[in-house]
């Protein structure tokens, strides 16, 4: 389990306890919440590609949408419409996300907004988000942005700008559900397809 959900637990078994004193067969679903809550945090060990080229996916979920559109302004990267990837995370997905490529995280931002249905495309301009921008080893420019969604909340970021990470490398965290959108090297298409079942730090997105 993440660090991070380690006082959901706490809070979820606290309430399971108060409520069975207050009545027994509340016992069951508090117990149930509780192993829930565990769930939602728990983080697996992923083992990333040896493929150098290799993108992978930064979130555990289904592709929902491929769409060519330029990295968003707020980054200040070249207005170039490129190929974007959206990984649509429901609640019964790990929540971790996970570094697409190996490199240095160039520029952090975060825009507070509303929390729209995550798999809807006006997602990516109306809800809050938190975005990165990175340049790659070889030198590429590449993007990607955790999104929150109807139910999800909060956007948590383990990493700072100018700090440089591995491919499958742990960078943030969204709780209960959402998305993440990566935006792909100029060039560069998509080896996925919609619909497709994506691992986080494991499944190929693209190759650059």
């Amino acid at each position: 389990m993440h660090p991070e959900g380690r006082r959901f637990v706490f809070a979820a078994v606290l309430v399971t306890l108060l409520a069975t004193a207050l009545w027994l067969p509340l016992v069951v679903p508090g117990l149930l919440l509780a192993v829930g809550v565990c769930l939602f945090f728990r983080d697996p060990d992923r083992v990333p590609p040896t493929d150098p080229c290799a993108v992978v996916s930064p979130a555990d979920g289904i592709v929902c949408m491929l769409t060519q559109t330029p990295i968003p302004c707020e980054l200040g990267a070249d207005s170039t419409p490129v190929w974007r990837v959206s990984v649509f995370m429901s609640v019964f997905n790990v929540h971790v996300n996970r570094m697409p490529t190996a490199g240095t995280v160039a520029k952090t931002c975060h825009i507070p907004g509303k929390f729209f249905n995550a798999s809807l495309d006006k997602a990516s301009a109306d809800n809050e988000r938190f975005l990165y921008l990175m340049r790659t080893e070889g030198g590429q420019t590449l993007a990607f942005v955790q999104i929150a969604g109807l139910i999800a909340r909060r956007i948590v970021c383990f990493v700072q700008e100018g700090q440089t990470l591995a491919l499958g490398e742990r960078f943030g965290l969204i709780r209960f559900g959402s998305r993440v959108d990566v935006y792909l090297p100029p060039g560069v298409e998509p080896a996925v397809q919609v619909g497709q079942t994506m691992v986080a730090g494991e499944t190929v997105v693209a190759r650059i």
